[in-house]
């Protein structure tokens, strides 16, 4: 028998033998050829000479490293009754002839590199009791010849690529006590033969293609089973009820299929130590679809319980407390159970991974959960737990703890800091309040993500930060923390991901952190940051997020690295900085040197003028001309428009062509736009021609000049130059020229129509991201115009056809003709002519209520539904009470998908082609969620009452983080449960 070393394994194998060989000169050459044939031990080849070992009836060579093939010579060997080469790197086909080998009872080819197809022949070996050729690299269908190898009782197929069908013939093996054929490319159904075969123990047929269901009376013909798994196939259907008959079983394992129906009850299988059917839709999310779990209290040795990803609802019931201790796993996640955590939850001592989240659960966290000594994985996130995070859970000894996306409040106990083996903690969208406690960080250096955001948090970022040598992602953004950023954060260097936005955040930002060449995401915006834009971040070769926009930077822009690039580089709202890409709309910076010359030039013109003045008649001349000439035009010397650049009737009439129709690109209530062309073809530009004929036109084209000269964001359209004159037959002409937007209106996209003077286009949609953009972008509109300008301005009629896109879809507010700067104090006020259009003014205006933000909050909320359902608020569907406000309100949360575009739910491209059906499924899963989120915000800012609308900076806030979870940038999605 070889084991290692291979020279004294053949004296060993020659002693074996010697005294059933003795003197056989054949025997003793066949084997010094097998000896020279290992040429490195234990590394070599099998001898064909083997072949010459006639009387061999047991050949053991396995765990060694044989490699090359199986000799075709084992045909001879006739008495041979046990084959064992599991094991080693063996290549090749399995030879068809040895099946000549009749009188086999085991064959072991188990953890080797065979390849081709399992030969039909060995079908012949009537005396096999064992056959293994499991974890090889064979091919092809299971030979149905293996049906008549009538004494077989293990046959092991497991972890290769066989594919087809499982041969009806397997019906006939009436010893057959094992099958295992899991991890293969097997399809079709499981034949119903195979369950009338009473002598199997075990069944495992996981991780293949498999379809059909479970036969109902799987619990009756099976009474000797103890291991059945199917888990990873495409099986349908109930569980049997019958599966309760199953005394004997220890191990049910029907995860990742498309079973439905309720979970039957389970109180003979005694013996249960895994029942695992997760990713399924069992249960109906009724209020009696977890009754089954009390029925496995009589399972004494339950071990692993995994229910979670289906349909469960109803009440966690209080008998999960009477389960066994021995319980090692607790899944319940992603299901709709409401009701607490059993204060006795901490009897489960010997538990290792408590998973509930993504539920409705709710009170408080028992601080029993402190009790599970042997707990490595909490994961409560995603319920409605209040009241505070129980001291206590620092007694465990936690890898993974998740918290996040509940109502805690409270502070964060020091205790969390007793942690010696954490990897992630999230504490993530709750309420916590007060410091992040020093200890807390003096965590274990095995530590990669800590997530704090979106908190109440206040005071300084401990120093001790710097501790977390291993931390990869750290967030903790949107709470209220002032100070300084820490040095010490420098320490971090495994850091990839760095957002602290949306705090009080002052200073410089720190040198240090030059060694964290590492990241892709650094968001350090909406702070209150100063000094320059460090040098060094122009190296961060990996940043693919750089977000330090709306502090109080200064200085120059850098215009190389990660500052060439606009779409993952925002600077915006730091009003000292200056220089940088175009795109970024900053003025030139002027240099000192400059400073100097424009002091020596102003002295210069100083002069000049001084000796002008003898020409001072002349200028008086030539202004009361241009007087003269101009004395057709209104006088209206308070109007804005003397701030623009000056541009001619003549030209807007050329680059129009006359304002031909075939240029008009839309109709408002107060005129036309028009598309044109100035500069000789080089600015295609959009001409907003004012019908001064209609009532309030003229005060509209006053208000949006009002307005738009004083106000500039990347999402409001950009006004170019104004024109007031006179046109050719005398008549007063008011227009604004704005940048072309070459998507036109959100309203084109929503809602086509069909032109009579255009030819028919290409159907066109938004996908989910794009609209979700549409969203953040105009919801950073209504904010800059509500919250960073003074006076406030509010925009009064928001919808879809004041939306612009550009040719990179980035949207843009326009059409500022019934905006209003809100008064400064409460002893003014803005009531005056409150419009806007049907559907979308908020009904708080219809009875007088003055104009304040809250009113476009109600209309971006308007918009921001029928940007996800594709529905009007004015459609015919809405009569009486019903709007789209209720429409969407009542399909929350459940029923979102009923109500939205259904185009938004289709796979991606690259997914339908390249990805799995469980990528496919999670990308689905990910997308409901997010229509979900943006659903309930869209209801949200369309409350009725003005009071209990959302903010819009909130919005913003909220809609960047759907936005995280769609594109996977959040930790729960970079850290994926490991199953």
């Amino acid at each position: 028998m070889i084991r290692k070393g291979s020279m004294h394994f053949v004296l060993e194998f020659l002693g074996v033998t010697a005294s059933t060989v003795a003197g056989n000169d054949t025997d003793r050459l066949a084997l010094l050829e097998f000896k020279s044939k290992i040429t490195h031990d234990p590394l070599g080849s099998i001898s064909p000479h083997v072949g010459n070992l006639s009387f061999l009836k047991v050949l053991l060579l396995y765990n060694n490293s044989f490699n090359h093939g199986i000799p075709s010579e084992f045909d001879r060997l006739q008495r041979l009754q046990v084959l064992a080469l599991n094991n080693n790197s063996i290549g090749g086909e399995i030879p068809a002839n040895i099946s000549s080998c009749s009188n086999l009872i085991q064959i072991r080819l188990f953890y080797n590199e065979l390849v081709g197809k399992i030969p039909s022949e060995l079908g012949s070996l009537s005396k096999i009791e064992h056959l293994s050729v499991s974890v090889n690299n064979l091919t092809g269908s299971i030979p149905s010849s293996l049906g008549n190898l009538s004494s077989i009782n293990t046959l092991f197929l497991t972890d290769n690529n066989l594919d087809g069908g499982i041969p009806d013939t397997f019906g006939w093996l009436k010893n057959l006590a094992t099958l295992a054929m899991a991890e293969n490319w097997l399809s079709g159904t499981i034949p119903s033969s195979i369950f009338n075969i009473s002598s199997i123990t075990a069944f495992d047929a996981g991780m293949n293609q498999l379809q059909g269901v479970i036969p109902l009376d799987f619990g009756f013909t099976l009474q000797n089973l103890q291991f059945f798994s199917v888990f990873e196939n495409q099986l349908t259907g109930a569980i049997p009820p019958a599966i309760s008959n199953a005394s004997n079983l220890e191990l049910f394992q029907a995860d990742v299929n498309k079973l439905t129906g309720e979970v039957p009850y389970l109180e003979k299988p005694q013996r249960l130590s895994v029942f695992s059917i997760t990713e399924n839709s069992l249960g109906s999310r009724g209020h009696s679809n977890l009754n089954f779990l009390c029925s496995l209290t009589n399972s004494t040795r339950l071990n692993r319980l995994l229910i979670n990803a289906n349909n469960f609802g109803g009440l966690l019931p209080a008998c999960i407390s009477n389960l066994s201790t021995t319980l090692e796993m607790l899944l319940l996640d992603n299901n709709k159970i409401f009701g607490n955590i059993p204060a006795a939850i901490g009897k489960f001592v010997n538990l290792q991974r408590l998973e509930m989240w993504n539920n409705r659960l709710s009170g408080t966290i028992p601080p029993a959960i402190g009790e599970l000594q042997n707990l490595r994985e909490l994961r409560l996130q995603r319920n409605k737990f209040l009241g505070n995070i129980p001291p206590s859970i620092g007694n465990l000894k936690v890898f993974n703890l998740d918290l996040s996306c509940n109502f805690l409040q409270g502070s964060i106990p020091s205790s969390l800091g007793q942690y010696k083996t954490l990897t992630i903690i999230d504490l993530s969208d709750n309420n916590l309040t007060g410091t992040i406690p020093p200890q807390f960080l003096g965590l274990s250096w095995l530590l990669i993500g800590l997530d704090l955001s979106r908190n109440q948090l206040t005071g300084s970022i401990p120093s001790e930060v710097g501790n977390l040598k291993n931390l990869e992602v750290l967030d903790v953004f949107e709470n209220k923390l002032k100070g300084e950023i820490p040095s010490t954060l420098g320490s971090c260097k495994k850091l990839e991901q760095l957002e602290m936005q949306g705090n009080f955040l002052q200073g410089p930002i720190p040198s240090s952190l030059s060694s964290l060449k590492g990241l892709n995401v650094l968001d350090l915006s909406q702070n209150n940051l100063s000094g320059k834009i460090p040098e060094f971040l122009v190296g961060f070769q990996l940043l693919e997020n750089l977000n330090l926009s709306n502090n109080n930077l200064e200085g120059m822009v850098p215009i190389e690295g990660v500052f060439k690039n606009a779409t993952i580089t925002s600077v915006l709202g730091n009003l000292k900085l200056c220089g940088g890409i175009p795109e970024f709309q900053l003025p030139t910076c002027i240099s000192k040197e400059s400073k100097h010359k424009k002091l020596t030039l102003a002295l210069k013109l100083a002069l000049a003028i001084i000796s002008g003045l003898t020409g001072l008649s002349l200028a008086l001349s030539f202004l009361i001309l241009c007087l003269v000439r101009k004395r057709k035009e209104k006088k209206n010397p308070s109007s804005p428009i003397n701030s623009f650049p000056n541009i001619s009737y003549q030209n807007l009439y050329n680059a129009t062509d006359g304002f031909a129709s075939a240029n008009e690109i839309g109709v408002g209530s107060f005129g036309s736009v028009y598309k044109g062309i100035l500069d000789q073809g080089k600015t295609t530009v959009a001409v907003k021609v004012f019908n001064l004929l209609h009532h309030g036109a003229f005060k509209s084209f006053i208000a949006e000049c009002n307005t738009l000269k004083n106000i500039r964001h990347r999402n409001l359209v950009k006004i170019l130059t104004a024109c007031s004159g006179v046109d050719y037959q005398g008549n007063d002409f008011k227009a604004l020229v704005f940048e072309f937007m070459q998507n036109r209106s959100l309203e084109e996209w929503l809602h086509p129509i069909t032109r009579e003077d255009k030819t028919e286009e290409a159907p066109r949609s938004l996908n989910l991201l794009q609209r979700l953009n549409i969203g953040i972008d105009v919801a950073c509109a209504l904010s800059y115009l509500h919250h960073d300008c003074q006076p406030p301005i509010t925009h009064c009629d928001l919808k879809p056809s004041n939306v612009l896109l550009d040719e990179e879809m980035m949207a843009h507010v326009s059409d500022f003709g019934l905006a209003r700067f809100l008064p400064l104090s409460p002893a003014q006020t803005s009531s005056i002519d409150a419009k806007g259009s049907i559907g979308y003014i908020a009904p708080e205006y219809g009875l007088g209520s003055e104009v304040s933000i809250n009113g476009d909050v109600y209309s971006y909320g308007i918009l921001l539904l029928e940007l996800v359902t594709r529905k009007k608020p004015v459609d015919s569907m809405f009569e009486g009470d019903m709007n789209l406000h209720n429409f969407a309100r009542m399909a929350l949360p459940d029923h979102v998908v009923d109500i939205v575009d259904s185009t938004l739910l289709s796979d991606d491209e690259d997914l339908a082609v390249h990805g799995n059906q469980r990528q496919r499924q999670a990308r689905i899963n990910s997308k409901i969620e997010c229509l979900v989120a943006m659903v309930r915000i869209g209801v949200a800012c369309s409350m009725e009452s003005p009071g209990d609308r959302m903010n819009m900076t909130n919005v913003v806030r909220q809609l960047q983080s759907i936005k995280n979870i769609l594109l996977g940038h959040r930790i729960v999605s970079n850290m994926q449960r490991d199953n």
